[in-house]
């Protein structure tokens, strides 16, 4: 990790150091505080939960948070964000008609959620999205997963390209609903960070994951999340139950500036599920908070440049740097720079050439890229030369 290693020094701002090699400019995924006594998080009968802070993808508190477990219906988080992908990019189209084959096809039987689409009916790609989301419906799932892929083998292999793209680093899909099948399996961690994914990069469809019902067909149907009814901070998402997989819940709660992702798998009711991840946000809540940092676009720093018409450059965050943190503990953070050596020109404004790293009782809790607020363009050849002739005598001592 960042900061980890004896070699990594790192001073306290304004002052700066270089370094020979810039790690993963990522935060932090746990807190570790020595000088900081919480109450413990409480017992939960489950077989896997997180508690994760949305904006560090910090672990609050978890249990058995890389077990592989089936995810029932919560792989339809999966199946929904790939959608949601395909549409901002242009790929599909909110009206875009798809069809319900007789592969897809719910039946209406008592194992599975259905959206009710007729076989050979249509409906659209947006209405489709809706019948997976709140609906959980099976048939809309393969039915999407047909349209896109040609058919659901090739949509699975789809589901499990991206969940390593976004680091699902302990799951592997075999279908798009989430019905019971061998290797297929997800763990906690790996189903709140694909929450956080939707909510960050899905953002212009993650209302629909707060959507309390939808009807289709005449058919009006309930979003299952219970929460959604009952406290007001919960904007989403989903549901899962198999017999294999319990009770199963992802839920994102906001509560002023900081936002939580709850994981459970396993429990034994829907009462349950809901109880336990209300229980667990409330002590979230309760015992952290975000706090600002550093705000973004401000001038921290200016960097030393070599070959560039100016001689240095002005550097700070894209984005604002936030932290969670045990309550009450804000106003020891520290922070130190990190900018990567010798900066050569041209240099684009937003180019990553550091890191802002924030610590707390002298451990590294959080970091976030540094960049150049405004571009260097290359000088001309002779003062490139001259400072050729400045770089090799600034080596030599």
């Amino acid at each position: 990790m960042l900061g980890s290693s004896a070699s990594h020094k790192l001073l306290e701002r304004p002052r700066m150091i270089q370094k020979s090699t810039l790690g993963a400019l990522l935060l932090l995924p746990s807190f570790a505080y020595a000088a900081t006594v919480l109450p413990s998080p409480p017992e939960l009968d489950n077989k896997s939960y997180v508690l994760m802070d949305y904006e560090t993808g910090q672990i609050l508190a978890a249990k058995n948070e890389n077990e592989k477990l089936a995810p029932a219906s919560m792989t339809k988080m999966m199946t929904s964000f790939i959608i949601e992908q395909k549409l901002l990019k242009g790929e599909l189209t909110e009206n875009e008609q798809v069809r319900m084959n007789e592969s897809a096809w719910c039946r209406g039987s008592s194992t599975e959620s259905c959206m009710y689409v007729p076989l050979n009916g249509t409906a659209t790609v947006l209405e489709m999205l809706r019948g997976i989301i709140i609906q959980s419906g099976n048939d809309a799932s393969k039915a999407v997963a047909e349209h896109v892929a040609g058919n659901e083998g090739t949509f699975a292999h789809m589901m499990n390209q991206e969940a390593k793209r976004i680091g699902m680093v302990n799951t592997h899909f075999m279908n798009s609903t989430g019905m019971p099948a061998e290797g297929h399996y997800s763990t906690a961690k790996d189903m709140a960070v694909l929450a956080q994914h939707i909510i960050k990069e899905s953002s212009k469809y993650y209302p629909i994951y707060s959507e309390k019902e939808f009807t289709f067909n005449g058919i009006k149907q309930g979003n299952r999340n219970a929460l959604l009814y009952t406290d007001p901070s919960v904007d989403g998402l989903k549901t899962g139950h198999t017999e294999e997989a319990g009770y199963c819940l992802t839920t994102s709660s906001k509560r002023g500036p900081m936002r939580l992702i709850s994981v459970i798998f396993g429990t034994p009711s829907m009462n349950e599920r809901a109880g336990q991840t209300r229980t667990l946000l409330a002590w979230g809540f309760a015992n952290f908070e975000t706090a600002n940092v550093q705000p973004a676009n401000q001038v921290l720093a200016k960097a030393k440049v070599w070959f560039g018409k100016s001689n240095d450059v002005q550097i700070g965050l894209a984005e604002n740097f936030n932290v969670t943190m045990p309550k009450g503990q804000a106003d020891k953070i520290k922070t130190q720079i990190v900018v990567q050596p010798k900066l050569n020109a041209p240099l684009a404004k937003g180019q990553v050439v550091g890191k802002l790293v924030a610590s707390l009782d002298g451990k590294v809790i959080a970091e976030k890229p540094l960049v150049a607020l405004k571009p260097v363009e290359e000088s001309g050849f002779f003062a490139r030369m001259i400072d050729h002739i400045k770089m090799f005598f600034s080596n030599l001592f």
